[in-house]
């Protein structure tokens, strides 16, 4: 499990479960008072609240697990992509953003949302443009926008420290998350090459051990294969026609069931939902009645 660092005044907060959903690691630029994705430890950020100080709490993008402890800065300007405010206004749209359409799994996110996730309609005070710099009272943060993941997704360039905070482009064995109605595997891909260009000595991310001190390598590689892996079994178990149920069994995101069922069903579709898409628009599948099929 990692620990709390310091690289000069960017702080790394690692979140509770070893930084695992549906918690992440959070980056706290002190002087500044900067705390971005405040879903680390509740605790850590109640202390960095109460000194030595939170002023403005910036997003990477707009996921649950991402501001599970936004409340606790209810009062304290919020900013964020502008592509991916409306999901933190309005809960219907955090909703529809998963491309959820079925009532009854919308009601159970949406009590998930206000039990779990302490969700609150938020309006951010300002938004992030792509390279934009910030001038903070210790560092120059530079704005990333890397798509993808999101439409909004961040990540933000300490030039002095040169740490590099990359979100959910976490580089974690699980590989790329790209499972929204509006995500994008081309723009994902696109988004981690652009991040592997970053002139960084140090590189931190939202999910798990979160910090790389030497330049990741074959680890960025190997991220980007997942996509590929994924794909390339899906195109092979398409050999005959399958329905989307036939693709879920297959577990070809998870390689296995999982509890709760429900949860890891709800992620096996979305992900190959994204993957179907692409193969389709490039002519490689098409759909028929119920049945994907190779072309």
């Amino acid at each position: 499990m990692a620990e709390e660092k310091h690289y000069g005044p960017v702080w790394f907060i690692p979140g509770d479960s070893g930084g695992r959903y549906p918690f992440c690691n959070s980056v706290y630029v002190e002087g500044a008072g900067v705390l971005i994705d405040p879903a680390s430890d509740r605790k850590r950020l109640e202390d960095l609240r109460d000194g030595p100080g939170v002023n403005e709490v910036w997003l990477t993008h707009w996921h649950e697990d991402h501001i599970m402890h936004l409340d606790l800065f209810d009062h304290l300007p919020l900013a964020v992509h502008e592509l991916d405010a409306p999901p933190l206004a309005d809960l219907e749209l955090f909703v529809d953003g998963y491309g959820m359409v079925d009532e009854e799994e919308r009601e159970k996110w949406r009590q998930a949302m206000k039990g779990m996730f302490n969700y609150k309609p938020r309006t951010p005070a300002r938004t992030f443009m792509d390279g934009e710099v910030v001038q903070l009272a210790e560092a120059t943060v530079e704005v990333i926008h890397t798509p993808g993941h999101t439409p909004g997704s961040l990540s933000f360039f300490f030039r002095e420290p040169e740490v590099l905070f990359m979100g959910d482009y976490d580089l974690t064995k699980f590989g790329p998350w790209y499972g929204d109605r509006d995500s994008d595997i081309d723009d994902v891909i696109a988004s981690v090459k652009r991040l592997r260009k970053v002139p960084a000595r140090v590189w931190l991310t939202g999910h798990e051990h979160g910090i790389f001190e030497e330049d990741p390598g074959e680890i960025w590689d190997v991220y980007l294969k997942v996509i590929e892996e994924r794909e390339s079994k899906l195109l092979a178990f398409l050999s005959k026609p399958r329905t989307m149920e036939d693709i879920i069994d297959q577990w070809i995101v998870y390689r296995k069931p999982k509890e709760p069922r429900d949860f890891f069903v709800f992620g096996e579709r979305a992900i190959m939902g994204r993957h179907l898409e692409r193969l389709i628009g490039r002519g490689k599948v098409k759909l028929e009645g119920d049945r994907y099929t190779l072309l």
